[in-house]
């Protein structure tokens, strides 16, 4: 059970490297071209990705885990 998360993200990895080649092989939209046109849509996704990063990191390294806190020393 302990390898279920780095297989995930192992295979987000994978996955983003698959559809990127074939975006640049193919021409056609890869995601730093269809980051700038969600943004252009809706100009406060950068800030929304940001909340977003900002609150996961809080979540991970911060209090915020219930298991750090039972475990941090004092």
């Amino acid at each position: 059970m302990k390898w279920i998360w780095p297989a995930w993200l192992l295979f987000l990895v994978v996955s983003f490297s698959v559809l990127e080649g074939y975006a640049l092989y193919d021409h056609t939209t890869t995601l730093s071209r269809w980051v700038w046109i969600a943004t252009a849509a809706f100009p406060p996704l950068p800030f929304a990705a940001g909340f977003l990063a900002g609150f996961l990191c809080c979540h991970f390294w911060w209090i915020g885990n219930p298991f750090q806190a039972k475990n941090q020393k004092q």
